[in-house]
């Protein structure tokens, strides 16, 4: 037998997966880039240089800088990866799967930070380079919330919820496996890469909804 309690527990689900679904987010597209540690960012720049601001991005506290580097794997050389700052403490690559298999390199699909025992690549920049033996990612397609967001949406950081995207455009897609990633730091934004944007056909600025 259904009890009240069950009945009012399901009533309230519903109502938020409803709210969750009419919610609009904005897409923003991740093209290829990497983050620095400064002892690296030295090495491949300059041991007095320091990363130049290019433009803001949409993640507060993170801009895209006037540095780009090549990323070189056993089979080709990407060319022109660009640095979004400021520095990690860990250096990382995130490109797509179809650049990846252009050099020749097979990076494990991960969250942001997480490169141990990822890829390696050679690092080249305009004063010097360096072998790292890992942080090369392909990165897990995730949704960036501010506290005040999740809560209007009730999502707590860690859930995997879905997202659909590209509706009313011929490629209308669902994307399993998204991770919520809540912090004071970031703003409400979808994170794929270009390959997952592709065939999708969303491009940064579109609006995309959880499933």
């Amino acid at each position: 037998m259904i009890t009240t309690e069950q009945i009012q527990g399901l009533a309230s689900e519903i109502e938020k997966r409803l709210k969750r679904s009419r919610s609009p987010i904005p897409v923003g597209v991740s093209n290829r880039h990497c983050h620095l540690a400064q002892e690296h960012f030295r090495i491949l720049f300059g041991r007095q240089a320091e990363p130049k601001k290019a433009r803001n991005i949409k993640q507060p506290g993170f801009w895209a800088a006037e540095e780009m580097i090549d990323v070189k794997g056993p089979k080709g050389t990407i060319q022109k990866v660009r640095l979004v700052a400021p520095y990690r403490h860990r250096t990382q690559i995130e490109i797509a799967v179809t650049d990846a298999v252009g050099i020749g390199l097979t990076p494990p699909v991960r969250e942001s930070g997480d490169v141990k025992g990822s890829a390696g690549a050679v690092l080249i920049g305009p004063a010097g380079r360096i072998e790292i033996q890992e942080g090369v990612i392909v990165a897990q397609r995730h949704l960036h919330f501010s506290p005040a967001e999740a809560k209007t949406l009730g999502v707590a950081s860690g859930e995997v919820v879905r997202v659909r995207a590209g509706t009313g455009r011929g490629r209308s897609t669902v994307f399993e496996n998204v991770i919520v990633r809540v912090s004071d730091k970031y703003s409400l934004e979808f994170h794929v890469d270009t390959d997952e944007a592709n065939a999708a056909g969303i491009k940064t600025g579109d609006i995309v909804h959880i499933a």
